[in-house]
């Protein structure tokens, strides 16, 4: 993050020169990070009969599906999938594959820009961006915030939710899908369909319901007592506390303190912010107390980013899988090209038989 070129001083690292390191396993210079900026601005362009289909979306459709259809529709202009019917080589499939994925990346958030209108503004059409626009303040000002401040949170957002390697729904089902050389757009529907899941891609909604629900219970002037006592209750209810515990990780997740920090550095008086920080100090030293199974009691990156969110007043909950999905694009495009150039083969799960899931029973049973 520090060695990461920065379109402010002192900023948040650009989400491009994230790419160019997935991609090339080395930062960008000055230069070459402005062409990249200016050619993903080109390609951000999506044509008028797929902004068209996307404002026909009933409004109420989950903008999750309106995310995996609007990047079907644009799968007709897949440089890879043309390249494949015409009999390119296997040694060349990442050549082709490369347009796809930096097209990938740079249109998706102009398909999620136009899902928030449909959803949210009626539907009107997206502004003016001035072609010089990075890509994450691009994407604020599609969504109608035109704030420097807006601008670096952004940046932060999608650099820390790029995600790109294997071990997570999204991501798998990318490679999965890749495998069987499907091309970048089917590939990454997969991955957004994966992504809506409630196990997945909702956790940052569900930390973020936790922390409202103890302000409406307690107020805005809270006590660390207070977040114990809520600590406790939702544990009697049987309820785990979102945001707080990791799969992999066995401290405080470094995504978690990257936006922690930049919540503190920028708006250190709002209260939520105030609660998330309360929280991280409080909770990883009590949910142990209450529960001794707790392996993990550390905050999460889900812990603090929709805190971030709502203090720009973005509380549309439902598009925040959405702005997790544009953040993985960066990494799961950079992986699929990496297993295309690397010659991976088909993904072939094992298969079991019905007297093998007999055995296993049994012996877990004796256990």
């Amino acid at each position: 993050m520090k060695k990461a070129p920065k379109f402010v001083e002192g900023g948040s690292p650009a989400p491009e020169s994230i790419l160019w390191l997935l991609l090339t396993g080395e930062y960008p210079d000055q230069s070459q990070l402005a062409d990249l900026k200016l050619d993903m601005r080109e390609r951000s362009r999506i044509p008028q009969e797929t902004v068209n289909l996307i404002k026909s979306f009933p409004k109420d459709m989950h903008p999750m599906s309106q995310l995996s259809m609007g990047m079907l529709a644009l799968q007709p202009m897949s440089t890879f999938a043309q390249h494949y019917r015409q009999g390119v080589s296997k040694g060349k499939y990442w050549e082709a594959m490369f347009d796809d994925c930096i097209n990938v990346v740079s249109k998706v958030s102009t398909v999620a820009a136009l899902i928030f209108n449909n959803c949210y503004n009626d539907g009107k059409d997206l502004p003016e961006i001035d072609a010089n626009s990075d890509y994450a303040a691009a994407f604020a000002q599609m969504i109608g915030y035109n704030t420097e401040e807006m601008y670096e949170l952004m940046r932060l957002y999608i650099v820390i939710h790029m995600d790109h390697e294997g071990g997570n729904v999204s991501a798998h089902s990318c490679r999965l899908a890749g495998s069987a050389l499907s091309d970048p757009y089917l590939s990454f529907s997969s991955c957004m369909n994966g992504l809506a899941g409630p196990l997945h891609g909702l956790a940052n909604q569900e930390c973020l319901r936790w922390y409202l629900e103890f302000r409406e219970k307690y107020g805005k002037h809270w006590n660390h007592d207070d977040i114990k006592e809520h600590l406790k209750y939702t544990l009697d209810s049987g309820k785990v506390v979102p945001g707080f515990g990791h799969a992999v990780l066995r401290k405080t997740d470094p995504r978690f303190t990257h936006q922690l920090e930049f919540g503190l550095k920028n708006f250190p008086e709002d209260n939520l912010i105030q609660l998330v920080k309360a929280c991280h100090d409080i909770i990883p030293v009590e949910l142990p107390k209450l529960k001794a199974s707790v392996a993990n009691p550390f905050p999460n990156v889900d812990a603090a980013s929709g805190a971030l969110l709502m203090h720009f007043g973005i509380n549309q909950f439902d598009f925040y899988t959405v702005l997790f999905g544009v953040s993985r694009s960066f990494g799961v495009m950079s992986a699929l090209l990496w297993d295309r150039a690397l010659g991976l083969p088909i993904e072939r799960p094992n298969s079991v038989t019905v007297e093998g899931l007999r055995a296993l029973c049994e012996e877990k049973s004796k256990q």
